[in-house]
């Protein structure tokens, strides 16, 4: 009974939208509506959404330009008190002891894989569902990835399958709390201590989100936060790391200022301790990202709340499948919102087909990321002179490293089942959840119909 229940709740919820819009009252005329409204808006029938999707990123003039022309007057635009107060809130807020910022997510991961001494030889046991730039920060360093094929329901790393992976060169775990929904960091961490691993979490989509009440990134031995312009914390770009670890972020500080001593922003008459970089994050972004930070958990738990709610409305459509949380999983953050498509539920419409009918009902999505395991890039990290000094031919061997990272868990999500919301649109209504849910429902009615005309 309930696809004819839900069919009625989207035929009469459409009807009364579209006749409140047009000030309609004739039966007869509400009559067309209905049928323009049960067609496809693919198909040339009524979207069920017209209305824009709440604005990404926001910003309140009237709260949040103060201390951002504060920082413009000031002069001083390079690091310094700004920065420092930024560095001290996130740290706060995550319950962790430091935090450094440093010029975005991936140059935080690069710098916490190098001061956490992973380099040419080790091995990095990584997230095979990610963006592409976990991978880059593994390859900066010298270090080999290895990756582990996904959790389907979850999107995650399948921490079942971690331990098959390790070698005698293993060094360090790199989860990704992908999506914004945390890793199973209880398995990740026991498998690290029994064999003395160093866990570096990307936490670059999961401010606040909390494993065991603990938040994510502050669980391993450090992790790594971006605050790019689509973020949930945006500044436009930046990144950060944090730690419980002193001699670690010294050292951390140190390489993202030119390996001056810890403390030193470019003293021209201090000698460098160590081979560092320069990744400083700058006043006037920290100052956006203060501003953005007073909104943070007001919007984390509107995501959750708006989440919670779509999930319960999607979960019976058949053929779709919501993201689901580990036991563990205290809080999400939902950098985005995920759900697997299952086309043989829709009489085998392609998720090709099945998102741009989506879309053309007004509902923005994505089919996510492309498998990682499989590129060129790769190819050229290993055809560079570094790689070819530091490992041995057969360990550069491409389609031998190919065959033996095979994810097919990961390939499904990526090329035909995977399916993502961006943040943005969970900051909306309950109405306008039910306008997503409504609008998959009406693709699933008319899935026959969508099939024969794309065909």
């Amino acid at each position: 009974m309930e696809p004819i229940n839900r069919r009625k709740f989207l035929k009469t919820n459409a009807v009364l939208g579209a006749g409140a819009v047009a000030g309609l009252t004739s039966f007869g005329t509400l009559s067309h509506v209905v049928s323009d409204i049960e067609t496809p808006a693919l198909l040339g029938g009524t979207p069920i959404r017209t209305a824009a999707w709440p604005k990404w990123p926001r910003w309140d003039s009237e709260k949040d330009e103060e201390l951002i022309l504060k920082v413009l007057r000031s002069g001083v635009w390079s690091r310094d008190k700004v920065v420092e107060e930024f560095e001290t809130k996130w740290a706060e807020t995550l319950g962790v002891k430091r935090c450094l910022t440093v010029v975005n997510g991936t140059n935080a991961i690069i710098a916490a894989l190098v001061q956490s001494k992973i380099g040419g030889g080790d091995e990095v046991i990584v997230s095979s569902y990610t963006f592409i730039a976990t991978i880059v920060a593994i390859l900066q360093t010298g270090a080999m990835p290895v990756f582990v094929d996904s959790d389907p329901d979850t999107f995650q790393l399948d921490a079942t399958k971690i331990e098959a992976k390790i070698t005698s060169r293993t060094r360090a775990i790199l989860p990704v709390h992908i999506l914004g929904l945390p890793a199973d960091m209880g398995k990740i961490m026991k498998i690290a201590n029994t064999h003395n691993l160093i866990v570096v979490e990307d936490a670059c989509q999961a401010w606040l989100a909390e494993f065991n009440h603990q938040k994510a990134g502050t669980i391993g031995h450090a992790g790594c936060f971006s605050f790019q312009n689509s973020k949930n914390l945006p500044m436009g770009e930046g990144g950060a790391i944090v730690s419980n670890d002193d001699e670690f972020m010294d050292r951390c500080f140190s390489y993202h200022s030119y390996g001056f001593p810890y403390g030193n922003i470019g003293a021209t008459n201090v000698s460098a301790v160590l081979a560092g970089t320069k990744l400083r994050l700058s006043e006037y972004q920290a100052a956006i990202g203060l501003t953005q930070l007073t909104r943070l958990h007001a919007e984390t738990d509107l995501r959750s709340e708006n989440a919670a709610y779509l999930r319960s409305k999607i979960e019976p459509i058949p053929g779709i499948s919501p993201y689901v949380l580990y036991p563990g999983v205290t809080k999400a953050s939902f950098h985005l919102f995920p759900f697997r498509y299952h086309s043989e539920a829709f009489k085998g419409l392609p998720r090709a087909v099945f998102l741009k009918a989506l879309q053309a009902e007004g509902i923005s999505c994505s089919s996510g990321y492309v498998p990682l395991n499989d590129k060129l890039y790769l190819k050229d990290a290993f055809d560079s002179k570094n790689y070819r000094k530091m490992y041995k031919k057969k360990d550069l061997d491409f389609e031998a490293f190919i065959a033996k990272n095979q994810c097919p868990q990961t390939d499904l999500l990526c090329n035909e089942t995977g399916v993502w919301l961006s943040q943005n649109m969970l900051l909306g209504s309950k109405k306008d959840m039910d306008d997503i849910a409504n609008a998959i429902q009406k693709i699933h009615d008319n899935a026959e119909k969508l099939l024969e005309v794309t065909a």
